[in-house]
């Protein structure tokens, strides 16, 4: 494995971190437990979760994907050797059996000791408000609604006051961000400084071969603040492995069991870019899941790589990505189909 560490601190974690949207849902506790144990004997020492999953979320499961963490922490005693990632739902309809009101300090205070209770520990090392109180262009908007740029931004001082009183406390190491906006991350630094408080380490967004475009904008925010990307979705939700080409759906595939989810990736662009890339991968003699991932695991501005899997096998071949090497003749190659067609996927 590789490690690097949250930036401005001292915490030091894999590039490769183990997602857990599945368990819960499409996994049962005893697979989640398994995945954990896999992925801890492999070096994958982070482990990202959030107080909305599993996904879909609905008021039945809210919760379970922390329970599950919970119960494996409290049965292996393993909490010191895990950096372990959660983050607050943010508002609107899809979260309403959760709470009303988005982001503001009592929803954080609320949020904080919920996941904690449920993941059975006295900390979490990294925390992350999972997106905006704002419309922004997230979850497959492509283009910035317009429509929302007259209602209320963020209460950024309230909330960095309370996320910073959480550190105090040590009830959190430290914070982070997640389907954020330039613009957005910006504000929160303008925050930071205003109040003489430690300013947030990573942000949690959407990339992968077909959707690049953090790298509009928000790279340069990453590289110039010291802000690292922790990459959600590097498969785009599994069509980066080619197993939905030509018309397939695999029984018991998240596209199969929820078409919604991987809709914004089935794009005629996508799936030409998919079929191009697949190409490379052949070329090399490695899965496409393998190239898409060890492009991810490279860049310059990621921390770490979120992957997830509902199978074994599945899980064995993205942590193995970490040990790919692309050439830089590999690079050229799909930096040639990313000039062609370009984020295919909003």
């Amino acid at each position: 494995m590789k490690y690097t560490k949250l930036p401005n601190t001292d915490i030091k974690v894999s590039k490769i971190c183990l997602g857990t949207m599945t368990w819960g849902n499409q996994n049962t506790e005893a697979e989640g437990h398994q995945q954990m144990d896999y992925a801890l004997e492999q070096g994958v020492n982070f482990f990202d979760v959030a107080e909305l999953y599993p996904v879909p979320a609905n008021a039945e499961t809210y919760g379970d994907t922390e329970r599950i963490i919970g119960t494996w922490l409290k049965k292996t005693g393993n909490r010191d050797k895990v950096v372990l990632a959660s983050k607050i739902a943010g508002g609107g309809d899809y979260t309403a059996h959760i709470r009303k009101g988005g982001l503001n300090k009592k929803n954080i205070l609320e949020a904080i000791e919920s996941s904690l209770q449920r993941l059975q520990t006295d900390y979490i090392d990294l925390y992350q408000l999972h997106w905006p109180n704002r419309g922004v262009n997230v979850f497959g908007t492509r283009d910035f609604p317009t429509s929302t740029a007259s209602s209320e931004a963020e209460n950024y001082e309230e909330i960095l006051e309370t996320l910073n009183s959480l550190v105090q406390q040590g009830k959190i190491r430290t914070y982070g961000l997640s389907n954020e906006t330039p613009w957005g991350t910006m504000k929160y630094l303008e925050a930071c400084k205003k109040l003489d408080v430690a300013k947030p380490v990573t942000i949690q967004n959407s990339y992968s071969l077909i959707h690049r475009g953090y790298e509009v904008g928000m790279s340069e925010v990453s590289m110039r603040e010291n802000i690292g990307l922790l990459a959600y979705s590097p498969l785009a939700q599994g069509v980066l492995s080619g197993k939905y080409l030509d018309g397939n759906s695999p029984e018991g595939s998240r596209g199969n069991l929820f078409p919604r989810f991987i809709a914004r990736y089935m794009g005629d662009g996508s799936l030409s870019a998919v079929r191009k890339y697949e190409a490379i991968a052949k070329k090399n003699r490695i899965s496409l899941s393998e190239l898409s991932l060890a492009f991810i695991n490279q860049l310059p501005f990621v921390t770490s790589n979120i992957i997830g899997a509902t199978k074994m096998d599945q899980l064995r071949e993205n942590i193995g990505s970490i040990h790919i090497n692309l050439s830089d003749e590999t690079l050229k190659e799909i930096e040639a189909i990313h000039t062609e067609i370009p984020n295919p996927a909003p």
